[in-house]
């Protein structure tokens, strides 16, 4: 792979490339063909592609680590929201720091992630972005305030990007996850039979077709749950 090949592969970004979703799809873009970059706190111990550790919510680090990225690799054609911070306590219990810590975790992140990102696709031709929501998106479940206000932000600030950005050419959506992704991790946390459980890479599947929808049919929600989910 000499230099030109380098130049003509697109770049997709997954901020929140943690063990589960995160590297399902960078394995996705990979295979399509894309240079898949991961960002995020810790670096899982195998990754997929290029990985830069950084705090999202850290407004110096992340301009400077994304733009040193596109300086590289030109702007990205994909960009993922996958970052989130799970709260669940009964409403006396959960002090501000609480509310805080999951906007600053989920939204504040979304923010610098945008701001990095959509102006460069805009110039570079336009792209897809995803933001990765859940059940608390749509409905707040008791003894989910905390994660549940910051989802509903998330999904608003999300509308008005799409509404801002789809005219130029950056196709914005969110994706309603209504259910529990099969992990090591949440197979340990969850006594869930994992025929139950939505599977990383069928998410994955899922995002690379929203990335490659025609300009006249674009999905701007999309809600996923497994065939045995109520809801």
């Amino acid at each position: 792979t000499g230099c030109l090949m380098g130049a003509q592969k697109k770049l997709a970004l997954v901020a929140g490339a943690g063990a589960g979703l995160g590297q399902s799809l960078l394995a996705r873009f990979e295979a399509g063909g894309f240079t898949p970059v991961g960002l995020g706190r810790s670096q899982p111990d195998t990754t997929i592609g290029a990985f830069h550790t950084v705090d999202m919510a850290d407004e110096a680090a992340v301009p400077d680590v994304i733009s040193a990225i596109i300086a590289e690799h030109g702007p990205p054609s994909i960009v993922v929201h996958n970052t989130a911070e799970l709260v669940i306590a009964p409403f006396a219990d959960i002090r501000l720091a609480d509310y805080q810590r999951t906007w600053t975790s989920m939204v504040q992140t979304a923010v610098l992630l945008a701001q990095s990102t959509l102006q460069p696709m805009v110039r570079g031709g336009g792209g897809t972005f995803i933001v990765s929501g859940a059940t608390a998106s749509l409905r707040g479940g008791a003894k989910f305030s905390a994660f549940a206000s910051a989802k509903f932000a998330l999904r608003g600030l999300t509308q008005s990007l799409a509404r801002e950005y789809q005219p130029a050419g950056v196709h914005v959506c969110h994706a309603i996850l209504d259910g529990i992704i099969d992990t090591p991790r949440s197979r340990d946390l969850h006594s869930l039979d994992p025929a139950k459980m939505m599977k990383p890479e069928d998410i994955a599947e899922s995002y690379w077709q929203l990335a490659h929808q025609p300009q006249s049919t674009w999905t701007h929600e999309l809600d996923l749950r497994p065939a045995s989910e109520g809801f």
